[in-house]
């Protein structure tokens, strides 16, 4: 039997996983990319893979859980492929709690988690003052869940590309020519691409702001609090982040909003004070008119499929995601949440 080819067009965090996933099977794969690897919002900084609350359970949380869960073996095997590191680490997470109804709903949740999340990851309140690494709390208790993890943005990218490489696959920068099904996971430009041809608006963009500072701390947990995600990376960098704007100048300027950030960092866990600045980083994140990942079929373009809308969960959804893209286009077998299907955002 020939070998199906397959060509996805953009080399963002979908476009690269949907593509290790159809290679894996035995696809020969093409991506084209028109600027760079990671290029857009999977060149950030953050690389948070944190789980929606355990509460108010449906389809979409369901899915980025089984996900979460995936990802584990997922990146193991990536970078044992490629033989490049993704950063990947279930590094957990804590977060303070400001009152008592705060400390209600969190214990709450922890009950809920024990019957969504089974086994697999816990949600607990627990007492700070464990560790100098975690935020100030009013109330001295703080939410700590196992199931958060974290991965480097550009070096996951550059693991997935080498990864796709061994296995066969092409990875091209500028115009080349397609072959076979065309999977178009083109981020923000592909969102207004889609408004345009379909006469209609189902997703545009977000800006985010985000920064990293020189911090070597790797196999800590990750903070959320005051609204902001601090991630360790195994880089020797902490990243903060981000800002969600709708309306922007330039894509990629970062301007006083990320000023505001990193004192509001200092204040949650003031031994960042000293940490050198590494880097500041602007983008713009795709956001489907649903909010949820657009996955399917093209509208009147046959042989044509869209990846995009990963906005903030983008990392946390991608194994799961390619999952579903490579059993659509090479078995024709559609496992895609409806909440996610093309048509829910028309």
């Amino acid at each position: 039997m020939a070998t199906q080819e397959v060509t996805v067009m953009g080399a963002g965090i979908f476009g690269l996983s949907c593509a290790y996933a159809m290679a894996q099977r035995g696809a020969k794969l093409r991506v084209i990319e028109t600027r760079a690897i990671g290029a857009g919002s999977s060149g950030g900084v953050v690389g948070a893979l944190s789980p929606h609350v355990p509460e108010n359970w449906n389809p979409k949380k369901a899915f980025q859980l089984e996900s979460l869960l995936m990802a584990a073996d997922f990146w193991a095997t990536v970078s044992q492929t490629g033989g490049l590191p993704s950063g990947y680490l279930r590094s957990g997470r804590l977060q303070p709690l400001a009152d008592a109804r705060a400390v209600e709903i969190a214990q709450a949740r922890g009950h809920s988690a024990q019957a969504l999340w089974r086994d697999h990851a816990t949600w607990r309140v627990v007492a700070s003052g464990q560790s100098e690494w975690e935020p100030h709390s009013p109330t001295g208790l703080l939410v700590h869940d196992d199931l958060t993890a974290r991965l480097h943005p550009l070096m996951a990218c550059r693991a997935l590309t080498a990864a796709i490489r061994a296995l066969g696959g092409d990875v091209l920068i500028g115009p080349h020519e397609t072959r076979g099904p065309v999977l178009w996971a083109t981020g923000y430009a592909g969102l207004l691409d889609l408004n345009a041809h379909l006469n209609k608006p189902v997703g545009g963009g977000v800006k985010g702001q985000a920064l990293s500072l020189r911090f070597d701390a790797p196999d800590l947990p990750q903070i959320f609090s005051d609204g902001l995600h601090i991630v360790p990376h195994v880089d020797g960098t902490v990243a903060i982040g981000s800002t969600s704007e709708r309306d922007w100048d330039t894509p990629d300027s970062t301007d006083t909003q990320l000023d505001d950030l990193h004192a509001r960092a200092i204040a949650a866990l003031p031994q960042l004070a000293h940490a050198p600045l590494h880097a500041r980083w602007a983008g713009i994140r795709p956001r489907s008119k649903s909010r949820a990942p657009m996955l399917g079929a093209w509208p009147d373009r046959a042989g044509h499929y869209i990846a995009n809308g990963g906005f903030k969960i983008g990392f946390g959804m991608a194994p799961k995601v390619a999952q579903c893209m490579a059993d659509l286009l090479l078995e024709g077998l559609d496992t895609i949440p409806s909440d996610f299907q093309v048509a829910a955002s028309l």
